[in-house]
């Protein structure tokens, strides 16, 4: 207990501290309002632990497992044993459970809330409407599951067992919130794992090759300069171009601010990381997509290559990779790969563009939908890497307990989708400067057959939207 109880506050001060950055900062007096935004802040920052713990606990389980067979009668690790990490899935999918049922939804109402007409107002107002709230969404939900049980499976058991909540109704209910979380995390990966590169380009210094940074630089200071000049001579009582000046300037400001970055980098930053790091990305992305490829071949011939849930070996008592520790590190890394991949490819895809939270500008509204999207992205994760093979880890606890997981036309379709998604998305990333030239080239560029921003000149507007000249 005291080993979990550590775990999770480290986990949970990180937490904190990830989300106060991004929140938008509020007035200082303790009114209502304030009141109620900091316990939403604290059943936030309770998911997002929970949320990190989900992650984490599939690779702290693959190590385990690893250090155990390599030590098994090391004194200093008998605290590390298989009844930890039972009790960690547990608890893992416990609080997953809590937060995506019960704790969130409460935040989101409790944030809303103003009490009924005709009560004092106040915050015992605002708990009692967030309740009633509550009670009625979970009655909702209690009968759209029992209606879909009904439609798929209408037999006197499958309605009985609609009646245990605790042993079933709860499960079924996660599987299904889990199954959403895959077919998302199925959307965004892909996504993700071509735009990985573009986000590494951005924040790594890029080689100068047949480029003049000094003349570049002279030439952004010149445009700094008559973009200042203007604004000092526009009068203030014309606002819309004053707004319009100042935004330029701000793009021209960041646009030097990099211009010095790359001028001060050294050669062996410029020359050496960037390559490595490009090339790291491809491997990675590449022996993903190598690996999914092997287990839809052990999927066609050996039926043991189902995800089935809770099946396998106890802890220590077997190696879960072939080669032993090193493959085990490999798994590891390519899980974080592709929780990393997720996330990025969930705020890339347009429907989830305006969710993306901004530093010291984020309401407690878009804090709470983000921490419900990385709950349920992270809780799918597990299930996901056993899905394609990226590992062999038989999942504990509630996590394992999906029908789906033994269906052999989902799992299959699932690992076809994942790896024909990412080569498309891959080859889409990599041909897209060839394509924009051939489109140049036979005079079809301005018909804007490409997605790329980059093809049209783009001038802000007042309200931050894109004009297209």
């Amino acid at each position: 207990f005291q080993i979990c109880f550590l775990l999770f506050a480290v986990l949970y001060i990180v937490s904190y501290f990830i989300i106060t950055r991004y929140k938008r900062k509020a007035d200082e007096q303790e009114d209502e309002d304030a009141i109620v935004n900091r316990i939403s802040l604290f059943l936030s920052t309770f998911t997002l632990a929970v949320s990190a713990g989900a992650v984490l606990l599939l690779p702290f389980s693959i190590i385990s497992n690893e250090i155990l067979l390599s030590f098994p009668q090391n004194y200093y690790i008998q605290w590390l044993n298989g009844s930890l990490i039972h009790g960690l899935w547990n608890l893992a999918s416990l609080f997953s459970n809590l937060c995506l049922f019960v704790l969130m939804p409460f935040a989101f109402f409790f944030l809303e809330s103003e009490g009924f007409a005709g009560l004092k107002k106040g915050i015992r107002a605002r708990i009692l409407e967030t309740l009633v709230m509550l009670i009625l969404l979970a009655l909702l939900i209690l009968g759209i599951v029992w209606v879909a049980s009904a439609l798929i499976d209408n037999d006197a058991a499958s309605m009985e067992s609609l009646y245990d909540l605790w042993e079933f109704y709860l499960p079924y209910l996660y599987s299904c919130i889990s199954l959403m979380g895959c077919l998302l995390l199925l959307l965004c990966t892909p996504v993700g794992l071509s735009r990985m590169f573009t986000v590494m380009g951005q924040l790594l210094v890029k080689p100068t090759i047949l480029e003049d940074l000094d003349e570049q630089m002279y030439i952004i200071t010149l445009e700094e300069e008559a973009i200042q000049r203007k604004l000092n001579g526009v009068s203030s009582t014309v606002e819309y171009q004053t707004v319009e000046l100042e935004r330029e300037l701000e793009k021209v400001k960041s646009k030097k601010t990099n211009l010095e970055r790359r001028k001060k980098a050294s050669a062996w930053e410029r020359n050496l990381v960037y390559p490595a790091v490009m090339i790291l990305l491809l491997i990675e992305t590449s022996f993903s997509v190598l690996l999914v490829a092997l287990n839809i071949l052990y999927l066609l011939v050996d039926e043991t290559a189902m995800p089935k849930g809770s099946g396998g070996p106890g802890i220590g008592n077997a190696s879960l990779s072939t080669f032993g520790f090193v493959g085990a590190a490999l798994e590891i890394i390519l899980i974080f790969y592709l929780m990393v991949s997720s996330v990025v490819g969930f705020y890339s895809l347009r429907f989830f563009e305006n969710f993306t939270p901004r530093k010291d500008d984020t309401t407690m509204t878009k804090i709470i939908g983000n921490c419900v999207s990385i709950l349920v992205l992270s809780s799918a994760l597990p299930v996901m890497s056993r899905t394609l093979g990226i590992t062999r880890f038989d999942l504990l606890g509630d996590f394992g307990r999906f029908n789906w997981l033994g269906n052999f036309y989902i799992v299959l379709s699932y690992n076809l989708l994942f790896a024909i998604m990412t080569t498309l998305c891959l080859v889409r990333k990599f041909t897209s400067a060839v394509r924009e030239e051939l489109l140049k080239a036979i005079g079809l560029d301005k018909l804007h057959l490409s997605n790329n921003p980059r093809d049209s000149e783009t001038k802000p507007s007042a309200n931050g939207h894109q004009k297209t000249l």
